[in-house]
């Protein structure tokens, strides 16, 4: 058990029900989102033996004796196994070999998304339930252990929001300052200094390049790689264009592609899928960018020009932490017309369509133009429209479209 203070998280909840229905359970997420004090924290695993790859003495065993290593303990926790991809082989034999299947058997940790990993994929396919951990969402820094209120506003017809907003109890926030607010619990929880942050990230950017990525892939030229990530800060929100972000770094196209699948793998960028439905519109398809810190995105861009991407970026971070504590999981997508009408996020949940719009000035009629004619696409689909603003007041700004300060969401 860590002796570390313990701020609650919300992927905990999907732990505790994936523990009692799979025999492997693996935590992935980025280096340093928690982790490791999330599986030595969590009560319903008190029973569970913790060992991590880390350890020079464990990952020696998981390499030279992987089966005595699994074998070890009834219930075992183990940490970092990205660092020896083989122990699953070995993981992947007990639970074959045991008769019943004992569900939470095995509670695996990872800063890579072991989905994309075939070899990994493979060895714990129909054994394994996936949780991941996102950098922490405004409201777990504040110690409530929970993202933003999308499943209430999921769960309610627009005309019921103005009433589930006024039960939140929000102070006014300066989004200014809360995209610079880590989500990593490091420098969030501990390092109030912008100075004492920025030698943060720079210790974890090097053991990133130096350390994780090359287990993930031999990158030949980390100041390539180096320079393709300060690029991908730069682009908060915008489409992926793989030519312009070569032509941008000198870094050739198919390198680029690499080196952004490789971003996407280890949980520090995400590309944004387009809502592609088409009816009556010529639409974009090409994903957009985002980082699961928005924080680490501007210290690694270099900017002190704050602009609504990096607010944009700060709400999709708590749509991730949301979708991925929910089942089934919805879908998180954008739409955009070639007209570049555009409505920034979208939540698909079954037939039902939540489009959200995002800006940092406060509301005005002009920006829910993209949610209406969303809302006329998809009228039988939608159930209300979002305008999350810089402001401080809550309007109806048409029919089924909100306007709210973004701190009252998120």
């Amino acid at each position: 058990m860590s002796d570390s203070p313990y701020t609650p998280r919300f992927a905990a909840d999907l732990l505790r029900k994936a523990l009692e229905v799979s025999p492997v359970v693996v935590v992935m997420g980025a280096r340093q989102t928690g982790k490791s004090t999330l599986v030595q924290s969590e009560p319903s695993l008190a029973k569970h033996a913790y060992l991590t790859l880390d350890d020079p003495d464990v990952r020696e065993q998981a390499r030279l004796a992987p089966d005595d290593l699994v074998r070890s303990s009834p219930r075992l926790t183990l940490d970092e196994v990205q660092r020896e991809p083989e122990v699953l082989l070995a993981v992947k034999r007990a639970v074959d070999t045991e008769a019943p299947r004992r569900n939470g058997r095995f509670v695996l940790t990872g800063s890579a998304n072991l989905l994309l990993m075939q070899r990994v994929s493979e060895s714990l396919a129909g054994r394994a339930t996936y949780v991941n951990l996102w950098p922490f969402t405004r409201r777990e820094r504040l110690g409530r252990g929970t993202p933003g209120i999308w499943s209430d506003l999921l769960s309610k017809p627009a005309a019921d929001w103005p009433s589930v907003l006024e039960a939140q109890d929000e102070a006014a926030a300066d989004w200014r300052t809360a995209v610079c607010e880590s989500g990593y619990p490091v420098p969030a929880l501990e390092l109030a200094d912008p100075d004492a942050r920025a030698l943060w990230y720079d210790g974890y950017v090097r053991t990133y390049l130096e350390r994780d990525l090359q287990m993930l892939s031999a990158v030949g030229d980390l100041v390539d790689f180096r320079r393709l990530m300060r690029a991908a800060g730069h682009r908060l929100g915008g489409l992926v264009n793989q030519t312009e972000i070569a032509r941008d770094t000198g870094i050739p196209r198919a390198t680029v592609q690499r080196y952004l699948n490789l971003l996407e793998t280890s949980f520090q960028s995400i590309r944004l899928p387009a809502y592609s439905v088409n009816r009556t519109k010529r639409l974009i398809k090409g994903p957009k960018l985002y980082w699961s810190d928005p924080a680490l995105a501007i210290w690694l861009s270099g900017t002190t020009d704050l602009t609504g991407a990096h607010l944009e970026n700060l709400v999709f971070a708590d749509l991730l932490a949301w979708r991925d504590g929910q089942v089934p999981s919805p879908e998180l997508l954008y739409w955009r017309t070639t007209t570049e009408r555009e409505v920034d996020f979208v939540i698909e949940s079954g037939e039902r369509l939540l489009a959200i719009e995002v800006k940092t000035t406060a509301a005005r009629y002009a920006d829910t133009t993209g949610l209406r004619l969303f809302r006329e696409e998809y009228a039988d689909r939608f159930v209300g429209g979002l305008l999350l603003h810089g402001g401080d007041d809550t309007h109806q700004m048409s029919d089924g479209i909100l306007a709210v300060p973004w701190w009252r969401v998120l």
